[in-house]
């Protein structure tokens, strides 16, 4: 769909608001600080509303009788999974994933995540409505990967991820898109749990907060689901034992490397201890990889650079996702209890926040989280 340059104007004056919260809990961010970045909000406009054009309500398409098959079946359970969301999850009852867009590409936006040398500390970018996040999204790989160079250039480590959903947090209806739609029921089933979750509550300027309330969302959400799909467990399983590995792996190498950075060595000896970190991490992987009987979906990660801005980024979606997990633990599995506190939380001064998810974070609870998330989910658990 082509930019009318009247319409940035238009959108910069009248509708700024509204446009920048289109950035996402999992993807599309708008780095915008007013009009003067108007090629990042034209392209970000443009970017989206060229998904919606796309997009055609799932009813209508099933009502096609030349209509793929294998997409059919997809639909049909993607609708089933959008309708226990609401009924099990008490999650928002609305038009977002009611529709379905082919894009004809395998991720919708590709996200620029950023590091120093010698942290985890992701590079802000601080936006009006959401505040300050900690990426940049792009609907161009080609874009992101030129943002990338140039942050590069200017010293930052750099991780360009592709990004399969996001979310416009309620403000657009997002639709279901090719980039997920064929993935394991179960997967696609993670996916809608936690962008709707972004839909029920997020906190302006703090990223992990957001995100890790979003995957304790989609954990329990996939649980129960699987409880009500058994058939789908045995696949699931397969696939998020691979996951829950990795996370393993990738974490306990973000733990070093945090103990490195913040202690007492040069920064020589820092740079030098985080390269034998890195080559231990892909040995580690390697016998991971043949532990899991040759397993090789993980192999791209590795493929590229290991950096900061990539264990960073991976500790963005997960840092207080066991603190998350006790609190609904503490309310006995109760999610309109559970959603009640953490909006409560969510109104405190970020330093009480983190300070009330701190001392969730070391509750047995917790502990048991933590181990749980490292073994394969069962259904029913």
């Amino acid at each position: 769909m082509p930019i009318l340059s009247a319409m940035v104007t238009t959108f910069c004056r009248r509708r700024l608001q509204t446009l920048a919260a289109m950035a996402l809990g999992c993807g599309l961010l708008f780095g915008l600080g007013g009009c003067s970045q108007v090629g990042y909000y034209a392209q970000s406009i443009n970017g989206h509303f060229t998904v919606l054009h796309e997009a055609q309500p799932v009813s209508a398409l099933l009502a096609d009788p030349s209509i793929d098959p294998r997409l059919r079946s997809r639909l049909i359970e993607a609708e089933q999974i959008r309708s226990y969301a609401v009924s099990a999850l008490g999650e928002p009852d609305n038009g977002s994933y009611r529709s379905y867009a082919d894009l004809k590409r395998p991720f919708v936006v590709y996200n620029v995540f950023a590091a120093p040398s010698l942290s985890l500390k992701l590079r802000e970018s601080c936006l009006l409505v959401v505040g300050c996040v900690e990426y940049r999204g792009y609907y161009s790989r080609e874009s992101a990967e030129a943002y990338a160079a140039e942050l590069h250039r200017d010293g930052w480590e750099t991780f360009v991820a592709g990004i399969p959903a996001y979310s416009t947090l309620g403000y657009f209806d997002d639709p279901l898109l090719n980039t997920f739609i064929y993935l394991p029921r179960a997967e696609v089933a993670r996916m809608i749990f936690h962008e709707l979750a972004h839909q029920v509550l997020f906190v302006r300027g703090d990223t992990a907060f957001n995100e890790s309330f979003a995957v304790a969302v989609e954990t329990v959400g996939v649980q129960r689901w699987l409880a009500a799909h058994p058939d789908a467990a045995m696949e699931y399983e397969r696939y998020d034992a691979h996951r829950r590995q990795f996370r393993k792996l990738v974490d306990s190498y973000r733990k070093r490397l945090e103990a490195l950075y913040t202690g007492p060595e040069t920064d020589a000896e820092k740079t030098a201890g985080k390269e034998v970190m890195f080559a231990r991490m892909r040995a580690d992987y390697e016998a991971l990889k043949t532990s899991l009987g040759g397993y090789k979906g993980l192999d791209l990660w590795f493929a590229t650079d290991l950096n900061n801005a990539k264990i960073g980024a991976f500790a963005t979606y997960n840092q207080w996702v066991p603190a998350f997990m006790a609190l609904l633990a503490q309310v006995h599995g109760d999610l309109p209890k559970f959603y009640a506190a953490v909006k409560t939380m969510s109104k405190r001064p970020e330093p009480e926040r983190n300070e009330a998810l701190t001392a969730l974070d070391k509750t047995p609870e917790a502990a048991m989280v933590r181990a749980s998330l490292e073994t394969p989910m069962q259904a029913g658990r």
